[in-house]
Parts: C-alpha cells; structure tokens; sequence
C-alpha cells in the first residue's frame, strides 16, 4: 500500500472527528462506524508492516520510524477505549451505564494496561523496572490518597449490591432526596429543598439507607398525632380511621392502620400509617391526611395536644356553631348570625353505604358533614369516576338552595355519617331577617364558580345585559327566596 502513514493518520483523524462531533448522534451506531475504522486502520498497519507488538520499521528515516510510533501507540489507546466502549454498551447492565463508576474505574486499568503495552512492545522499554518502580510510587500515591481509595471501593461495592439506583428516592442517615448521579467518588442527591447533597461512597457504604422507591409502587407516609389522655382510645382510633378513608389517594393495598403508639406524661401518642403509589403524593397526601385527622376528631369532641404542654382549659361552645365557623361558606357571617342560623340546623345520620344525594337534583337544603366520610361520584360514558371525598366542615347543595341550580353528581355515604341541615324554608326567613348575607354568599358562589361547574349546571359565563355574574346570582337568589325590597 502507497503511503500508509498518510491512510493510517487520515483514519486517525476521522475517528477523533466522529468522536468529539458525535456523529451521528445514536451511541450504538457511533460505535460500530469506529469499530469499523479500527479494523480498517489494523489492516493498514498489519499490511504495512507496522506490527503494534513491535518496533515500527522506517529506522533509517527518523521522521518517518518516530511518526510510525505514534501511529502504534495510538492503535493501542484507541483499542483501550473502544474495548472499554464496547463493553459499557453491549454487555453492562443498563444501571451500571447509568451509575458509570465501573465503566471510570475499569477504563483507568484498560488504559493502564495500554499504555503499558505501548511502552512495551512499541518502545521497548523495560517494563519490568518501571513496574517495580511504579509498585513503590503507586504505595506512596495510595497512602497520600487513601480517603479516595475508600470510596472508589465503596463505590464499587454499591453497584455490585445495587441498594439503589439513579433516579431512587433514598434516605441516607436522615438526609432525604432523590439519587440523580453516583461516579467513583460519591451519591449526588437532589433533596427536596432543590439542593444538591454530595454523600461520599465510604460513608454512604457505613450508613442506614431507606429506599423509598422499592417496592415501585407503594410508598409509605406516617403522622403521629399526640392526643388528650383522657379521650378514649376507641373514639380516637376510630376517628383516625375515617380519617383514612377519606383520602382517594391512600392505596386500599397495603391496608392503611392507626394505632396507639405510645404514652407520655400529658398526652397519647397515636401514629396514622398510609401508602401512596406515587413518591410525588407523599407531601400533598400527607398533608391532606393531617387535615382530615384534625377535623375528624374535632367532629369525635377530641382535640390535638401540644407537644410535652398540659392541657388547656376547657371552654364551652355550641357544636352547631363551631361546626357552622368551619364552614367557608359563612365565614363572613358574625357570631349573632352564626348563632342564629345554628337554631335553625337539624340533625341527620345515614349508615354507611346509602345514597343522599341522586343525580340531576336540585338540593332542597343546604347539607354540612358533622361526621363520617362521603363519597362523590359522576357517571361518564366509560363509568362512575369518584371526583372527591368530603369530611367534616365541609358543605354541599349551596348551589342548589341559593340559586335553585342542580347537581350532576351522586353523593354516598361512605361510613356512617351525621350531617346538619338547613331546609329551604329557614333559609329563606334567615334571608329575609338578615338581606345582606344573601349577597355575601353570592358573592362566594361567584368565586368558586370554577368548582360549581364542575359539579352543578354550568353557570353563564357571558354576562347578559350588562350583567356580572355576581348579580345573576343574586337575581335567582332573590327570585327564589322572594328578597324584594321592600
């Protein structure tokens, strides 16, 4: 072959381009086009008498013979990567490609070994001394860099055992975040403040470690509540597993549990346990379950304890009027208004499982959930979809006592529950004594209108004749409950 320096450097050069260019961009065929120019370059140095194994021949042109050295030496380098590449892509599992600490540390010894080789058989050099001599340095190196040492073993170990993976969320001695890289050297964790947390591998190889993300799909979440000594535990556990129930986005499998955990000197120690499928779930599922805890047992008379404090004293107050300050539907209401529509509540209880309201009705009464859990559900052509679970202070049928406007959903009891209720009839006088509450309550329909569609008739949302909608509501409210004025 004419001129094999030129064929073998060209091939060289071409090879450095479709690495550093990343062309083309898939890695696998990337690696096959190399593999491709590294037997092409073999074949030109083999046939041209250019044996990797040994000196380069040219020895009377100096030019000529050190260019051909390098040409062998860089056969060697590129056969350390390739060997180093192929092994990565075709026989790795797919979490060491991902983790790459055993690609680095097998890397280094392939190419320790290649330049080795290079200085061996392509130089000459004698290995034996500068093996000799490297073993002194190399105890020298590791005794100056041991911490190191520690952790690329460290690392090592963590990929055989594989305790989690990239992309895990792991607690690692109470630190909490989510494994976004690991290398030789250490755990990168992306915490939940945004943060990046560096764990080094020796230490992360000595701690406890929590993997949150296996099994895949169920995810734990507990709250311990402290609770007055004096409430009966029966009433507690009871409240807290309505409580339970009330969250849609608690699994049924595992089955969530409370219990008592322990006693101190002023309070109970319950603990309410969940499962999520989701790790995304877990803050906004727990913080859903620690308001459906607190307005459980509120509805049960038991009340939260702060922590290591006696208790407070007792004060008296009508549970009709503290269930109607709960509700955000009379938050602006004063306390002699609050007082005077509590007169006008009544009591109703429903076993589990029965059905209080059917849809395409419109709500004669305004009804508020004192205890238990519901269930609201909307019929679709692919089935019933549940939208929701309501508990204790929250209403439903606004819309329908205030502006005579049906509800599309069915509402179902799904433990036994005790609602009040406010007929037509009372509001209409409660209305008629106090006018202007009609319009505050307008005026919160009009701003929850987003939910109201959902559930109810949409309501208009172009204005008629220079109409908001605001006053169409008050319109119908006051059509329905005849507010004229006088």
């Amino acid at each position: 072959m004419k001129y094999p320096l030129i064929v073998g450097l060209s091939i060289v050069f071409v090879d450095v381009v479709v690495w550093r260019a990343q062309i083309p961009p898939h890695d696998l065929v990337r690696l096959f086009i190399r593999l491709a120019l590294f037997a092409v370059l073999s074949w030109v140095l083999f046939s041209s008498g250019m044996n990797p194994f040994g000196q380069a021949p040219y020895r009377d042109a100096a030019a000529l013979h050190w260019l051909a050295q390098v040409l062998e030496i860089v056969w060697w380098l590129m056969a350390a990567r390739l060997f180093t590449l192929s092994l990565d892509s075709l026989l790795l599992p797919r979490a060491w490609r991902k983790q790459r600490l055993f690609s680095d540390v097998f890397g280094a010894v392939v190419f320790l070994a290649a330049v080795v080789a290079a200085l061996a058989f392509v130089l000459e050099l004698p290995v034996r001394g500068l093996v000799a001599t490297s073993g002194a340095l190399a105890i020298v190196l590791g005794l100056a860099i041991q911490s190191t040492l520690s952790d690329v073993f460290a690392g090592i170990v963590l990929n055989a055992t594989e305790p989690y993976t990239v992309g895990d969320w792991v607690v690692i001695d109470d630190v909490e975040g989510k494994v976004v890289e690991m290398n030789w050297r250490a755990t990168h964790l992306l915490t939940g403040q945004g943060n990046t947390l560096i764990v080094p591998n020796a230490m992360t190889s000595k701690a406890k470690i929590s993997n949150n993300s296996r099994p895949a799909n169920v995810h734990g979440l507990s709250l311990v509540l402290e609770i007055d000594p004096e409430a009966r535990p029966k009433t507690v556990i009871d409240a807290l597993e309505r409580a339970l129930t009330g969250s849609n986005a608690i699994l049924k499998t595992p089955a969530p549990y409370a219990r008592m955990q322990r006693a101190t000197l002023n309070s109970i120690h319950y603990e309410v346990v969940g499962f999520v499928d989701d790790m995304s779930k877990k803050r906004v599922t727990s913080n859903e379950l620690f308001d459906l805890c607190y307005r459980h047992l509120a509805a049960s008379g038991v009340s939260l304890r702060a922590l290591g404090v006696p208790a407070p004293a007792i004060e008296a107050h009508d549970a009709k009027e503290a269930l109607l300050k709960r509700v955000s539907l009379f938050e602006s209401l004063s306390a002699d208004e609050v007082s005077q529509l509590a007169k006008r509540l009544s009591r109703h209880e429903y076993p589990a499982d029965q059905q209080i309201l059917a849809p395409d009705t419109v709500p004669d009464s305004l009804a508020i959930i004192y205890a238990g859990v519901l269930s609201v559900t909307f019929r679709e052509s692919s089935g019933v979809r549940e939208l929701a679970r309501i508990g204790p202070g929250e209403a439903f049928g606004e819309a329908g006592l205030l502006a005579g406007l049906p509800m599309h959903v069915s509402i179902t009891a799904l433990t036994p529950s005790v609602l009040f209720e406010i007929g037509k009839d009372d509001m209409t006088s409660f209305l008629k004594e106090h006018p202007e509450v009609a319009k505050q309550l307008c005026q919160l329909l009009a701003y929850r209108q987003d939910k109201i569609v959902k559930l109810t008739t949409a309501l208009p949302a172009e204005q008629e004749q220079g109409h908001s909608l605001f006053e169409w509501l008050f319109g119908k409210v006051r059509n329905i409950h005849s507010l004229y004025d006088s």
